[in-house]
């Protein structure tokens, strides 16, 4: 393998590089030099289940001796909590073995060897299906840009090359009746007898078949095809301009950059490679240019003697992943402590739930939810705070952001919804964020609540600010996704509250938010369902905090929803009922006054009262 000295290295060291096509192994002995090598299916950590993940690594392990250290690199781990999944994962099958888990680009770049003297960064630019940039600096500090996926970026891909093609050949044909000679390769490449069969091919085409155009593109510019060369052109600027805005997120301009070339287009097409290097040297005169010479399971297996040499602790699984230091203490989701929380512990009278008849289970369920007011009726003063506090941010053209997980996150969903047709509201007024995205409103996403880096980004990206009021929602108090985000308001300035219904939670100063309500509403009787009682809490808790603020800042006269927003059948109805009510006019007038104002209850009131 030709690795770099090896010091005190001892033993062997398995490199397990994992991407969409195949994954390779290999082992290498203390000196670099490689011992065995294997060849296995794809793997996208994205793609995968746990047990699916399982499988294919315990497949790895049956191949090789065990190994000193290991370093997987898999496609898909994107975020600290794919990679702590990924370590888990390799936990659960070569015990008390040290291993590093990240992405396929580190160990990429990790294959380009030794930094030279008085290089500041080095890039990794890949294009070959899809195309990204990924960087590191001397001081360790990371950055990526691209790798959105064909639909969202790609730029000067094998993909968007292919592309492009596409629609370059067609464009001509309608513009000046001419079948081009890249459009002839094109049919000839696809089998195809004219340019209206493209229609149905590219609606069923893969990102693969896509891309394999790429090399037809790369023919007819070779011959002076014109549209080619202007596609490639294209292509070549986009890769040097992403490159080029990744270095300089990590080294000063004009400084030492090293920037390695990756990937099935850049590697196969060196001529093509030439354009793409001269354009970075255009905006970065010192830029070093090379193609990467070895392949990136070099880098897994580099990673992983970088491990042993450190001297890390055994291989475990942790608990969850650690956005930073927050405190010296344990984090506020430390598995450890969830066996304290009320919601996990078992209710005495449900213990024989399984055989209750169902008369009886009914009547137990109804009674545990008959404490419920009364518990949250404790909690009084912090739900009056956050209402207090809400209102004040939408007088001041701020905005309520709900952070949950699961039921917590689906049901702040379900409240910020309402707001817009009850109190003609802004749907950016009340907002509700949920651990995995909008999949994850009807299907569980695996891992997404257990990644607080996640929550912090998406307070990020929706644009909180100070102006604005985050609350967490929690049943057991311990979500990571949740906590990310509260620290994240937090720090931007955002006023921050957490509703969870675990009394016994411990929380250090540093890490707490301004308020946290935490009804002791008892055990579930399902013994952990928090969709239960705590959902049924959690409901009473946020209509409380939506209703009440609403009213606060004038949408409601006496009881009546002045802002509805009558947009049916049913809703029209009420509508005339609160201007009758509100103007004492009938309904012929009420109606009348609506229709004049366009169904703005608030606007026809005043209309109707005018005409008395």
């Amino acid at each position: 393998m030709g690795m770099r000295d090896s010091g005190n290295r001892t033993g062997v060291f398995l490199g397990v590089e994992c991407g969409g096509t195949r994954t390779v192994a290999a082992l290498a002995d203390a000196r670099g030099e490689e011992l065995r090598r294997t060849v296995f299916g794809p793997a996208n950590l994205r793609l995968l289940s746990d047990a699916q993940l399982s499988r294919h690594l315990r497949a790895v392990k049956r191949e090789f001796p065990a190994p000193s250290a290991i370093c997987i690199g898999m496609a898909g781990a994107r975020t600290a909590a794919d990679r702590e999944r990924l370590r888990d994962a390799a936990a659960g099958v070569w015990r008390d073995v040290p291993c590093h888990a990240t992405n396929d680009l580190e160990t990429a770049l990790a294959a380009d060897g030794n930094v030279r003297a008085g290089t500041l960064a080095r890039i990794l630019l890949l294009s070959g299906t899809g195309s990204c940039c990924y960087g590191r600096n001397r001081e360790g500090a990371t950055r990526k840009s691209g790798g959105w996926g064909h639909i969202l970026g790609d730029k000067g891909s094998g993909h968007e090359i292919g592309m492009r093609a596409l629609k370059a050949v067609v464009y001509h044909l309608d513009l000046d009746g001419r079948w081009t000679t890249l459009g002839q390769r094109v049919l000839r490449a696809l089998n195809l007898n004219e340019p209206d069969q493209l229609i149905d091919w590219v609606r069923d085409a893969s990102k693969d078949d896509v891309a394999a155009l790429a090399p037809e593109v790369f023919a007819a510019a070779a011959k002076r095809d014109k549209i080619a060369i202007d596609i490639l052109s294209g292509a070549a600027s986009s890769l040097a301009k992403d490159a080029v805005n990744c270095a300089m997120g990590l080294a000063t301009k004009g400084g030492k950059v090293r920037f390695v070339f990756n990937g099935g287009v850049l590697l196969s097409q060196p001529a093509f490679a030439k354009k793409v290097a001269a354009r970075i040297r255009d905006q970065w005169p010192a830029a070093e240019c090379a193609p990467l010479k070895r392949d990136s399971v070099h880098g897994a297996v580099e990673l992983a003697m970088q491990l042993a040499q450190s001297r890390p602790e055994r291989n475990r699984s942790a608990t969850a992943p650690d956005p930073g230091p927050r405190t010296t203490g344990p984090k506020p989701w430390d598995v450890r402590r969830l066996a304290q929380s009320v919601t996990e512990q078992r209710h005495p009278a449900s213990m024989n739930l399984d055989t209750m008849p169902v008369g009886s289970a009914i009547d137990l369920m109804l009674a545990g939810d008959e404490s419920i007011p009364l518990a949250i009726r404790r909690e009084k003063r912090k739900i009056e705070w956050v209402v207090r506090k809400v209102a004040a941010a939408f007088d001041a053209g701020g905005r309520l952001f709900y952070v949950g997980a699961g039921t917590s996150g689906r049901l702040g969903i379900l409240d910020a919804s309402e707001c817009p047709p009850t109190f003609r509201a802004d749907p950016e007024m009340v907002q509700g964020i949920i651990a995995g995205g909008a999949r994850a409103i009807a299907h569980p996403v695996e891992g997404a609540e257990d990644d607080p880096e996640a929550g912090a980004r998406a307070v990020r990206y929706r644009g909180v600010t100070r102006k604005d009021v985050v609350i967490g929602i929690a049943a057991s108090g311990r979500t990571p996704f949740v906590w990310g985000a509260l620290w994240e308001a937090r720090t931007i300035g955002a006023a921050t509250a957490l509703l969870c219904f675990n009394p016994n939670l411990k929380v250090a100063p540093a890490d707490r938010p301004d308020r946290i309500i935490a009804p002791d509403i008892g055990p579930e009787i399902l013994t952990g369902s928090t969709r239960l009682k705590s959902g049924t809490a959690t409901k009473l808790i946020l209509n409380m905090f939506t209703t009440l603020a609403m009213v606060r800042i004038g949408k409601v006269v006496s009881n009546l929803m002045v802002d509805v927003k009558p947009t049916n059948v049913k809703l029209r109805d009420r509508a005339v009922r609160i201007v009758r009510e509100i103007a004492g006019c009938d309904e012929m007038r009420a109606r009348s006054a609506l229709v004049k104002a366009r169904w703005n209850v608030k606007q026809a009131c005043a209309i109707a009262r005018v005409r008395r």
